[in-house]
């Protein structure tokens, strides 16, 4: 559940911001993070919204739900994400298309980048006979 509550149990309200509101600066913080990187390139390449919970393990390593919710509210706050409460569960979808369309190429270029850069610790670690993350 990555369930933001207040004191008194009330919810906070989700922040979305308007696409015009979207800056290069909140994407690239969003995106500076690997978990988030990981999080995001997962929700872009599926069709339907994906709940917080199936996102507790990342990249074969457990995240407390706590960590997760704080990633998912700055992946929300860059624009990135949609989030939808539907019970006590949040279902998040893509903001992709919107952001590509007031950046062209700036996802697929920080993606294709991480994909390099993923691929080469692999590569290396394989090399050196570590695990990678």
């Amino acid at each position: 559940m990555c369930v933001e509550e207040l004191e008194w149990g009330a919810m906070r309200p989700l922040v979305h911001p308007a696409i015009e509101e979207v800056t290069v600066e909140a994407i690239l913080h969003a995106l500076s993070d690997p978990v988030r990187v990981a999080i995001f390139a997962e929700i872009v390449g599926q069709e339907c919204t994906q709940k917080c919970s199936s996102f507790v393990p990342v990249g074969g390593e457990a995240i407390p739900k706590s960590t997760l919710s704080q990633h998912f509210r700055v992946l929300r706050e860059a624009g990135l994400i949609r989030g939808e409460r539907r019970g006590v569960e949040m279902h998040n979808v893509s903001r992709y298309v919107e952001v590509d369309q007031m950046y062209p190429g700036l996802l697929a270029a920080i993606g294709q980048a991480h994909t390099l850069q993923v691929g080469r610790a692999a590569k290396a670690a394989k090399k050196s006979g570590k695990k990678t993350k």
